[in-house]
């Protein structure tokens, strides 16, 4: 788990300091070590850095003022393998091709057994090595064969190609800006700004989508020029003609098998969740649980003790959270694993506050409890951490799936919102009801933010004007089924939201997170279920229950699903240093001109339930992203 950057410049060689620059602001999600590699597109030539370890920099010179048109860079953070053999940037033995690599490659053993049959030797243990390795043998048709997480980069001098991929679902990170100039990269946007090509600028169509959707849905941003690679994509550059293209190579199977019962499909899912946790605890770093007190990492922390028997979980303790806490301790004590709380207070989430939301790089509607998870692992030397993220996405857990059935029936009536002419309160709510003809606008409806009559409100009608308000080019299969909705819980709930926020959290601290639920074999093999095994429009993750009963206390089994986010209504209500903020960052965001000030203070003045205190916070952080980004 690291960060990587770097910049292709078309027309001219440009300063190292872009490097150095890019490569020091995300200096939090490498702390062990650093490198860079730079190259007139024919020859390359290494260098440490200041942070890199002594025996690198005996190895190499550090960088300083130097020119170049392409420039990697890369932070380490050691997980597999810990000496200098994993140091990155890493070359083939003939320096044609370098690669910096962010992430983990849980298969890797495998494919090392396969290289050296094919006659590869290898000088470390790392997975990077065997990604090297790998493309040297298969090219981009690697991709295909790689089971984990992962966003890199390689350049292939001997082809003249720059290369850049992410893995499947999206689980590492990787931005990008295009313009005539050249092309710039970074596991992080903060990166990607450090770089004398690029400006900041805002993307108000991404704005409007992450007022909509919690998030901003890829492959925009909120910054114009600003992309992010769409996960299970490789973009290519040709050094020779600066020509770029992009491929896929893998896509979300959804044709039904047939012919497969209950009962072997729950048999089928428990040896795949065991084989993906078993890989996933390797690791020559403490490696610990996260545990929510629910069904989905309660069950990992379960199945990972036949594979580690002195492993350990945790739990954040925040308000309202009293029954998640004594599930997970009442979990721990019946499958028998040393076992923690940590409180997390008011005063611990006021403490850096603005820090932290500043840190996810668009507007949020929430408060991101996994940063106090990450801190807490770091502060007690853990650097692995396994999360139960993306049950939901795949077994179908989110509470607001069971009106599915329900919106298909009542969809048949949306042409009543044409009779609807009133406009008080209700009557909009009514409306938006009745407007969602399609699953997109389903899947938008759930998840608690602006509706787009709410954001076109708000928004000053100069800017609206010129926003792209037509989704359209976000719909996908609008299957009339839940695998319909499947699509959009996988694409934009997990890849754009869920694990990008899981991945800024923990790389703050410097802390890899990992997710058993998403291993290859296991997405494919429950994509194709029977629906009806799936889901069945009255409990959620009917088919991850069952495989858990034989794991799991009744208390845990029997939970109501609740989201592992810390309570931003109650917070704000009785917490006056928050409300002091929140009206302090509501009365610099008035003069920007950007929204309504008359529906800025309607919003304020009228907050009846939780929904309501979404959308100011939604703003709240639209001006404390600008402030990071924007203000010099």
């Amino acid at each position: 788990m690291c960060g990587i950057s770097g910049y292709y410049s078309f027309h001219k060689s440009i300063s190292s300091k872009n490097i150095l620059e890019m490569n020091q602001a995300i200096k939090h999600r490498g702390p062990d070590d650093e490198g860079f590699w730079l190259s007139d597109k024919k020859k390359g030539t290494s260098f440490s850095g200041s942070d890199s370890t002594p025996k690198i920099k005996e190895q190499f010179p550090i960088l300083e003022d130097d020119k170049s048109e392409i420039a990697l860079g890369f932070r380490r953070l050691s997980i597999i393998d810990l000496s200098e053999k994993g140091h990155q940037p890493m070359l083939t033995e003939d320096e044609q091709v370098v690669i910096t690599f962010n992430g983990e490659i849980y298969n890797f053993r495998k494919l090392r057994e396969e290289l050296q049959i094919l006659g590869y030797h290898f000088d470390g243990s790392s997975d990077t090595e065997v990604l090297l390795k790998s493309y040297q043998e298969w090219g981009t048709g690697m991709f295909e064969k790689l089971d984990g997480m992962f966003a890199l980069c390689i350049v292939d001098l001997s082809t003249q190609k720059l290369m850049v991929g992410r893995d499947r679902v999206g689980m590492k990170p990787l931005f990008y800006h295009q313009s005539e100039q050249g092309i710039v990269w970074a596991s992080e946007i903060k990166g990607i700004l450090k770089n004398e090509l690029v400006t900041a600028e805002i993307n108000w169509d991404g704005v409007y989508t992450n007022f909509l959707f919690q998030t901003t849905l890829a492959p925009k941003t909120c910054f114009k020029g600003i992309f992010s690679l769409e996960p299970a994509s490789v973009m290519t550059i040709s050094l020779t003609d600066q020509k770029l293209t992009v491929e896929k190579f893998w896509k979300l199977p959804l044709k039904t098998e047939q012919g497969i019962s209950e009962e072997e499909a729950v048999k089928t899912i428990d040896h795949l969740l065991s084989e993906s946790i078993s890989e996933q605890l390797y690791a020559d770093v403490p490696v610990a649980v996260m545990m929510s007190g629910g069904i989905d990492s309660t069950l990992i922390a379960a199945k990972s003790k036949p594979f580690n028997a002195r492993i350990n979980t945790y739990t954040i303790s925040y308000p309202f959270s009293e029954e998640e806490i004594q599930n997970a301790s009442l979990a721990a004590k019946h499958f028998g694993v040393l076992h923690k709380v940590e409180k997390v207070s008011d005063e611990d989430v006021l403490d850096q506050l603005k820090e932290n939301i500043q840190h996810f790089e668009e507007p949020y509607c929430s408060l991101e409890v996994l940063i106090n998870a990450a801190k807490y692992a770091k502060d007690n030397g853990i650097k692995v951490v396994l999360s139960g993220n993306g049950a939901d996405e795949l077994f179908g857990g989110y509470s607001h799936t069971l009106k599915l059935k329900k919106w298909l029936l009542m969809r048949n009536f949306n042409f009543t919102r044409h009779f609807i002419f009133t406009k008080d309160p209700f009557s909009r709510k009514v409306k938006n009801y009745f407007s969602q003809d399609f699953m997109f606008d389903f899947f938008r409806q759930s998840q608690i933010s602006m509706t787009p009559f709410e954001a076109k409100n708000i928004i000053t009608s100069d800017i609206y004007k010129n926003i792209d308000s037509d989704l359209a080019g976000y719909h996908l299969s609008e299957s009339k089924n839940y695998s319909g909705y499947f699509e959009y819980d996988m694409k934009y709930s997990l890849s754009s939201h869920h694990v990008f926020r899981d991945d800024l959290s923990a790389m703050k601290y410097g802390v890899e997170f990992r997710y058993p639920y998403l291993s290859n074999r296991l997405i494919d093999y429950v994509a194709v279920l029977p629906e009806h095994f799936r889901f069945n429009g009255i409990q959620n993750k009917p088919l991850l229950r069952k495989t858990a009963e034989k794991y799991l206390p009744s208390e845990v089994l029997n939970m109501s699903k609740r989201g592992f986010s810390f309570p931003l209504n109650h917070f704000i209500k009785n917490e006056q240093k928050i409300r002091n903020f929140i009206i302090e960052n509501l009365e610099s965001l008035k003069k920007r001109n950007f929204f309504k000030t008359e529906v800025i203070d309607e919003w304020w003045n009228r907050l009846e339930n939780e929904y309501d205190w979404v959308k100011i916070w939604q703003l709240v952080t639209f001006e404390l992203w600008y402030q990071k980004y924007f203000e010099k």
